[in-house]
This record gives C-alpha cells, structure tokens and sequence, in this order.
C-alpha cells in the first residue's frame, strides 16, 4: 500500500468518497491470483452472522428425570415436613439409624412428613426425599436405648427405605442407600459399627408376654444386619453383639431376631419365618390343631409356638390388627381380654394393616389408652405400679402407678390414658416457666403437658400460650 498528499486541499462529499472507495476494492478483487485448487476458502462472514457471534449462548441442558437406581439423582424436597421450624439442632451425631416402613410410599412419605419422623426416605425407584432438615432432631427412634443411650433422637440420623423387614430392598434403593450413608459416614465420621437398624435400638416395656423391659418389640429394618445387604451398602463392619442385653439392661425376648442382627446368614434372609417358643405363654391354646383359612400365610398364623406378639409386636392388641378365629369370628386387638390371649386358638389369622395407615404408633412411647389399645392391667405390665408410670382418667385427674393398686387400675375406665417410663417434671407458673421445667424437651413429641384435663404433645405447642399450673410429663432417661 503506498499513500500520497495532494498539493492543494479538495473538499470531496461523503457519498462520492464511499462510491470511490467501493470502486477502488473492486478493482483489486478482480486482479487478485485465484486460490489454489483444493484450497480451503475463508467463510465468508455476513452480517447476520457477526450478530449470531455476538450474541449466542449454549442452551441449557435438559432436564431428565434420573433413571432408577441412578446414584446422581437428585434429593427431592416434595415432601421436607412442616415441623422442621419447630425442629432444634442435634448437638451431635454418633448414629445412622436404617427403618423399612412396613408400607408403600404414598403412605409413609405423608405419615412421615407430617410428623417429622426421620431425616430421609429412599423410595423403590432409589429416590431420595428429605423430610427433616439433616443438623435438626428428627423423632425416629421412638423408644429406644443403644448401651445405655436412651435419647437416640438427639444423637442420630434416620432414614426410612420402603419396603418390608422381611423382603429384599432393591437394587435402586441399595444404590442410593450406598450413596446417602456413605456421604453422611463422611460428613459426620460415623463408623460403620454405629451404622444400626431399628431393630436394634428398639425396646419395649412390659407387656402380656414379656414381663420385663425387652428387646424385640420391632423388626423394622431387621435385614439391612444381614452381611450381604450390608455389603451393598458398602459397610464392612457391624456390631457384634447387643451392648443392652450384655448388661442386662434388657431382656432378650427375640432370641431369633438376636441371631439375625448379630449371627450369620439365617432364614430370616430367604424370607423364611420364625419358629420359637415365646416367653410368658404360648399365646394359642397348647391342644388346638384347626387349619388356618385357605392360602393364609403361615408367618401370620397363631400357633403352639407363635403367639400373636411374636406375629404383631407391639401391634399385636391395636384396634388396626384383626384376628380372624377358624370358626371365621373377627376380633380387633382392642376388643380381647387378657383371659383369650392366653385361649387363642391354633390356626388362628393374624390381619395387619400398613404402619403407616394407622392413625397412632407405638414407637414415640405416646400415650396408650385403655378400651382402644387394651384393658388397662395388660397395657403397663410390672411397671403399672412404678413411680414413673401415670394414669390420666378422661375427667384430667391423675395419678403415678405407685399411688394405685392393682385393683385400681384394672377398674379404671375406659379413655383412661397412662404413660410408661416418665417423671414428672412439676407445674408451670410466673416464677417458673416452661423451659424451667423441661428446659429444651419442651417441645418434644414424647413430653407432654396436661391442659385442661387433656394430655398435648410438646410438638403441638405454643410456649407463649401455656396455661399457669399445667403439669409436664418428661420421658425419663
């Protein structure tokens, strides 16, 4: 390019500077070489294309929903519970607790959200659903005690798989559950050895069959001890034994259910049910021989060595339970006596709906009622006696077992509530208020306050609004 001055200035218009300037490229582009053959020629790039450059951006990715069994997929809040607000912070967490719900997911995951009642649910599809809020309480383990520790809620993260203690979880849900309790194992250096189920941790208080505080009241989550399940979780390792039964702090009234959580492989994996004498009675009549209903299940079938608490647990006198006789009669569990427990028939079909369709559970240690969960002599055992159970008349007057005979308490009334394992942790008043009583228990679901003769969960409370002299009632540790 070579560029000259004219001597003299010339004042030239715009347009006839553009045309000359177009005229100029012209004449070099005709007298340009061609380009070789083959030679790659430059795009040539338009205007709409510079605007396209400028401003293009990649498209989003789709969003597919995760296939099952993907260890991608995504938590899923649809469900997180109403109560988290209410929820306080766990102080520590040394335990993973694993539940099955015993019913379909519908169900559970509605129960389960309403109520707060674990941190996660893992659905057959291997989705997982967070219902509390991971660092808050979540109340899962209901009654419960692992050596010694009774407050398991406060030291420990729940999750619920759908599905049956005694059927095999799936391949989904083996790999989410791989996922979930792996992440958590890392975030909160929890061991594989305090990986437990709730079968584990959960005990009962005396009843019919067992006259001593026990081990065995659920199998819930019984199959996720089994080696091979617990290798698809990747856990190596698992408690050797029960810390509770050792120190007799227990009884062991499920020595079957001892062999599976800490033994080998044993029927319980194949699904197989078991067989043993129960402790306190057969609970069926020793010369009965009927044949239960055609195509009824054997492992709901009372017989010489299996009892309807061995069948039911601690469901086994719920209103929600049926027992169909071999003479075709039906009886509730509410509706039979002490007297027919120990009469029941051989042969006779036990029918129990899903856990979750049940309008009240045991395992939070609420309050039984007398007439709906049984008569009152069978519903506190030894304990109807102890200081530390309370009878609650459907008038508001009430009295600890220590102050009643126990000819009293089988003449109380029906819609007579009584609490089990508790203290009483005195009034509320000006000068001492509600967490001077009960300090952060307060709004627990197993502490409970009696308000104008009626007995309220602390998780349905209002502090501002307690009434002055309301007693509170606090699960004794």
């Amino acid at each position: 390019m070579f560029r000259f001055r004219l001597p003299f200035s010339v004042s030239v218009p715009p347009s006839v500077l553009r045309v000359v300037s177009a005229l100029f490229l012209a004449v070099l582009a005709a007298g340009a070489p061609a380009a070789p053959s083959g030679a790659r020629q430059p795009a040539k790039k338009t205007a709409s294309a510079k605007r396209t450059k400028k401003t293009w951006k990649p498209a989003p990715a789709k969003k597919t929903a995760p296939s099952a069994g993907s260890s991608s997929s995504a938590f899923s809040s649809k469900y997180r519970s109403p109560r988290n607000k209410q929820r306080p912070l766990r102080k520590s967490t040394r335990f993973i607790i694993l539940h099955t719900t015993e019913g379909a997911a519908r169900g559970a995951l509605e129960k389960l959200s309403a109520n707060g009642e674990c941190h996660y649910v893992v659905d057959e599809a291997g989705r997982i659903y967070t219902i509390i809020d991971r660092g808050r309480v979540a109340y899962h383990a209901g009654l419960s005690m692992w050596n010694g520790t009774t407050d398991l809620d406060g030291c420990s993260i729940g999750i619920e798989v759908v599905g049956y203690h005694d059927k095999e979880a799936t391949a989904a849900q083996f790999t989410a559950l791989r996922r979930l309790v792996g992440d958590l194992k890392r975030v909160y250096k929890v061991p594989d050895e305090r990986v437990l189920t709730h079968s584990m941790v959960a005990y009962g208080n005396p009843n019919h069959w067992q006259k001593k505080k026990h081990r065995g009241r659920k199998r819930c989550g019984m199959l996720f001890a089994t080696a091979a399940a617990r290798r698809k979780i990747g856990l190596a390792g698992k408690p050797a034994f029960d810390p509770d039964l050792r120190a007799k702090r227990l009884a062991d009234a499920d020595p079957e259910l001892t062999r599976i959580l800490y033994g080998g492989a044993t029927r319980a994996e194949t699904g197989a049910p078991a067989a043993r004498p129960s402790s306190g009675g057969t609970g069926a009549a020793s010369g009965g021989s009927a044949a239960p209903a055609a195509g009824a299940d054997q492992k709901f079938v009372i017989g010489p060595k299996r009892s309807a608490w061995d069948i039911a647990r601690d469901r086994y006198n719920s209103r929600f339970t049926v027992y169909v006789y071999p003479n075709g009669t039906k009886k509730r569990g509410d509706e039979i006596t002490s007297r027919e427990w120990r009469a029941m028939p051989a042969g006779t079909v036990v029918q129990m709906a899903d856990a979750a369709s049940e309008e009240s559970e045991k395992t939070s240690g609420g309050p039984l009622v007398v007439g709906e969960d049984g008569p009152a002599e069978s519903l506190a055992g030894d304990d109807a006696v102890a200081s530390t159970t309370f009878w609650f008349r459907p008038g508001g007057q009430w009295s600890a077992g220590s102050s009643l005979t126990l000819a009293q308490i089988s003449a109380l009334p029906k819609g007579t509530q009584v609490l089990v394992g508790y203290r009483n942790a005195g009034g509320v008043s000006s000068k001492r208020p509600l967490f001077a009583v009960c300090g952060t228990k307060w709004n627990k679901p197993d502490t409970y306050y009696l308000i104008r003769g009626k007995l309220v969960s602390g998780d349905g409370i209002d502090e501002k609004a307690v009434p002055r002299g309301t007693q509170v009632f606090v699960r004794k540790e």
